[in-house]
């Protein structure tokens, strides 16, 4: 806390948190089977350096209490964890005090508490982590050169938004694979579907497209015509299934374990970017899926089609 490049307070301490981390059992809504979940002994300043963080019900913890605060994704996935309850830990009584919610951040996966009470609690007496606010962001190098070069220490320093995409990297490698597999799964049974249908359409309207090809249509309108309806379907499909999407699925909270075994909850959402992604997939999709019929409706000889039944 006294490196070089820290921000001080308006009484000239260093805006910094050690802050403790512990790991208890507690048992989840869905199926009463235990998960670890984290409790995060935080310094005076822990709030201070976490702005998003706001209570949504009952107040903050004392200093020097066993008192708690709940993260509201904790508090969706977990039982016992409503402002007022009592939780036993390490043969002690533990009160939580209020709630909060921090923008969905993984601080919500958390239980908060007064660091130093923590620690005695464990019996302890080590931290896990240092944060703190530097005076600018060019201030990083500095501070990070003071600590990695000091021989006394041994700690690691980066920032944070860094520290929590390095803790998420194994879940997130996973989820995006299964999310790439299944999605390019469906993609592909989603073009053979587009390629069946538009095919049957071309084929059951071979007269009518004839038709159209002798009193003076050009290939090229027959053409256009199949990637049209092919594109409506798609862009109608797409808006149905983002539909679906939002309704069963947006603000949904799961969980899943993080890097370190402990529950990570988090909530689904289904955003604008994210519904425009899937009709532009879904346009392209059609688009593929329309053209190969759309060729072939416009090379079908106009006599053998007329003559078709």
């Amino acid at each position: 806390m006294d490196a070089p490049g820290i921000r001080k307070d308006s009484t000239g301490k260093a805006l910094a948190s050690a802050e403790a981390v512990v790991i208890v059992d507690m048992p989840k809504k869905s199926n009463d089977s235990g998960a670890n979940v984290t409790i995060r002994g935080i310094g005076p300043a822990g709030l201070t350096l976490r702005p998003e963080i706001h209570l949504s019900a009952g107040r903050m913890f004392q200093r020097g209490l066993r008192e708690l605060i709940v993260g509201s994704g904790a508090q969706a996935q977990f039982k016992g964890l409503d402002v007022g309850s009592h939780l036993a830990l390490r043969g002690s009584d533990w009160t939580i005090v209020g709630a909060f919610a921090s923008n969905g951040d993984s601080h919500e996966s958390e239980l908060l508490a007064d660091g130093e009470t923590v620690l005695s609690a464990y019996r302890r007496n080590l931290y896990q982590s240092v944060v703190v606010l530097l005076e600018w962001k060019d201030s990083f190098a500095a501070f990070k050169s003071s600590l990695t070069t000091n021989p006394q220490l041994s700690v690691d320093v980066m920032r944070e938004h860094d520290y929590y995409a390095h803790q998420s990297q194994r879940m997130s490698t996973v989820l995006s694979f299964i999310a790439y597999v299944v999605g390019g799964i469906m993609a592909v049974g989603a073009l053979f579907g587009a390629l069946n249908t538009m095919y049957s359409a071309v084929s059951v309207r071979s007269r009518e497209i004839a038709t159209l090809r002798a009193i003076g249509f050009g290939a090229s309108a027959v053409v256009l015509s199949v990637l049209i309806e092919a594109m409506l379907l798609s862009v109608i499909g797409a808006l149905i299934g983002a539909g679906l999407a939002w309704i069963f699925f947006n603000g949904n909270v799961v969980s899943t374990l993080g890097s370190n075994f402990t529950q990570v909850v988090f909530r689904l959402a289904v955003s604008p970017s994210l519904v425009v992604l899937g009709i532009v997939w879904a346009c392209v999709i059609g688009l593929v899926g329309g053209l190969f019929p759309a060729i072939r409706a416009a090379r079908l000889p106009v006599a053998t089609a007329l003559r078709a039944t």
